[in-house]
This record gives C-alpha cells, structure tokens and sequence, in this order.
C-alpha cells in the first residue's frame, strides 16, 4: 500500500510524540495498591516492551474491569504533573516541518484532552494540530477512529495512524487503516515488527524522509 501520497496523518500521543512511559509506571506504582495490582519494577522497562498490552495487564494483575478507574486516576495524577513530561528529540521538527508542507496533523489519544493540550501548548504545538480526539477505550481504538472519521467527516483513504504499540497496530487492521509504528515510544521493533505493520521508523525524521 503506497501511503505516501496520504495527506491526513493521526498521531497517537503517549510515546509518539511525549514520552510519558517511567511517569507513568511511577503514577502507577504510587496507586496500584489501591485497586489490588502489582506494582511495575521500572528496571523491567525494557522486557515490557516485547509485551503485548493484554500480557501486560495478566502480568500485574490488572483485570478490564479495573482499567476505567485506573484510567481516570492516572489521568488526573498525570495532570498534576504534566510539566515533567518531556517531547520526543526531533519531532517538534518533524510536526512543524510536516505542517508548513500542508498535512493536516491530528492526535487521537487515550489520555485527556485536556492533559494533551497542556502539553502542546507548553511545548508551541498547539496551533499545529487541526484538533486532539481523547478516547478512554483503551482496547478499541478502532471504534475510537471510527467514529473519530464520522463525526469530522474525514476521508479515511487520505489518512495513515503514527503510534507505538501493538494495539494500535492490531485496531488499524482493524479498520484497514494504513499504520506507521514508530520504535522508540512504547513497545520495541522487535514486538511492533511481528504484528507487519505498512512501515516501521526509527527516529522521527524518517518521517520527513517518507513524506518530504
């Protein structure tokens, strides 16, 4: 599938454009006790990222039913401290660079809108993006972009999703949309790599080298 005539690119935020991952397993551990998980050793990063999402939550005792309060929660303690969140190197380039060439750049997230466009706004990314779309579906994403097509009337044969991890890969089958994974966010190539995404890059200008 040639993706690169695609107009419309939709970025996933979390390890895609912020790298919130040890923020996030440190607001983890901070409250895992509370809904009866085990708490992440942050020194097992690195074999995390060979793991699925749905390994991950049998791995510390995270049943579906948990993972609507969890969200919230995390949410709220990330908004707290947002300002310790850093961007990935390059890629306030890389989305200025894509802007000023006329793609129209979107965010869909599983994290708040309202903590995404803290963030942007702290780090002058605000007025690059057309508009973030916050789902709390964290497994079905692929209804989340549907629906995220329908109610802006978007094209989807004009769009490629940008994310990091597996689910996003597994929900853009789904979909039939096509999907870039990127390796350094969330899960590594080697676990993106088995699931065939349409392209797999490595640091952010590859971006601009696809496109551009």
């Amino acid at each position: 599938m040639d993706i690169s005539n695609r107009k419309k690119l939709i970025f996933d935020f979390d390890g895609t454009i912020a790298d919130t991952l040890d923020l996030l397993v440190d607001i983890y551990n901070k409250i895992h006790h509370h809904y009866r998980c085990l708490p992440v050793d942050i020194r097992d990063k690195e074999d995390l990222k060979k793991l699925k999402a749905q390994k991950i939550l049998k791995k510390y005792k995270i049943s579906f039913l948990k993972i609507p309060f969890l969200l919230i929660r995390i949410r709220r303690e990330l908004k707290k401290r947002i300002s310790e969140v850093k961007i990935f190197e390059d890629i306030e380039l890389v989305l200025k660079e894509l802007k000023n060439k006329g793609f129209d750049l979107y965010i869909l997230t599983s994290n708040s809108k309202e903590n995404v466009e803290i963030f942007l706004r702290d780090n002058y990314l605000l007025d690059i993006f057309k508009f973030v779309y916050s789902s709390s579906n964290i497994f079905g994403k692929d209804k989340s972009i549907k629906k995220f097509f329908k109610n802006y009337n978007i094209n989807k044969e004009d769009c490629v999703y940008i994310g990091d991890e597996t689910r996003d890969i597994e929900a853009m089958k789904k979909t039939d949309l096509p999907i870039i994974a990127v390796s350094w966010g969330f899960n590594s190539k080697c676990a993106l790599k088995r699931l065939s995404p349409d392209k797999i890059i490595e640091s952010p200008k590859e971006l601009l080298d696809l496109y551009l």
